[in-house]
């Protein structure tokens, strides 16, 4: 069994949130460090992956500025997305060549990871053939997109707890015409305890996983974000 240490962040920018999954992902190569889970927020913030269409991008650059939204084309998979407050995003730096070093698998260990932390809420999550991400009912409740470097994975996952989903009306999600989005609040009718859906989060990835959890300490994660 491997271990895994989990920062939980709090809200975080996201371009220093990718520099920060960067330089752990070097750490990881050297091997200076074990796999790590980062837990986070970011402002609101639109990202589009290599394959991402602009077109998908329903306003204007000017209008983006204007709402204080930030855009970023990032090096993940998949086509537009939506961060921000509410939302729970989740980078694991995971060493796949530890593993199997299949990305396939890895992507639905996600899936898997996060269809088990929704059924702690009472919630029949599921996949749907030939598309990546979990989905309640025939709404998408969480959009996966990773990047790899050397079988080393950055980005990850973003779930929609108490999510502001109007933020979605400005794209074309993951660049699925007519596709809904949802989230446990819009679900359960109420605000969720996000300290809660992360412990469910954590205490799933580490059964898809094998892995035993390191929670960082307070001063630990104080000197990561310096």
């Amino acid at each position: 069994m491997g271990e895994v240490r989990v920062f939980r962040l709090g809200t975080i920018h996201y371009r220093e949130a990718l520099e920060l999954q960067m330089s752990l992902l070097e750490r990881r190569l050297k091997g200076e460090i074990e796999d790590v889970l980062l837990l986070l927020e970011h402002p609101p913030t639109f990202t589009i992956g290599r394959g991402g269409k602009n077109t998908h991008l329903l306003v204007n650059r000017e209008e983006l500025a204007k709402r204080g939204i930030h855009f970023e084309a990032v090096s993940r998979g998949g086509d537009i997305t939506y961060h921000g407050p509410g939302q729970l995003v989740g980078y694991p730096i995971v060493d796949l060549g530890s593993i199997n070093r299949d990305i396939y698998s890895f992507l639905r260990n996600l899936e898997e990871t996060i269809i088990i932390a929704l059924g702690n809420f009472g919630l029949r999550a599921r996949r749907i053939k030939g598309l990546t991400g979990v989905w309640v009912d025939n709404k998408k409740i969480a959009s996966i997109g990773i990047g790899i470097k050397r079988w080393i994975t950055y980005h990850g996952f973003a779930l929609n707890v108490n999510t502001d989903l109007s933020y979605f009306n400005m794209i074309v999600p993951c660049g699925m015409q007519d596709v809904e989005i949802t989230s446990l609040k819009e679900l359960l009718g109420k605000d969720i305890s996000m300290k809660e859906v992360e412990d469910s989060i954590v205490d799933a990835f580490a059964k898809v996983f094998n892995k035993r959890v390191l929670e960082v300490s307070l001063d630990e994660q104080r000197e990561i974000k310096t």
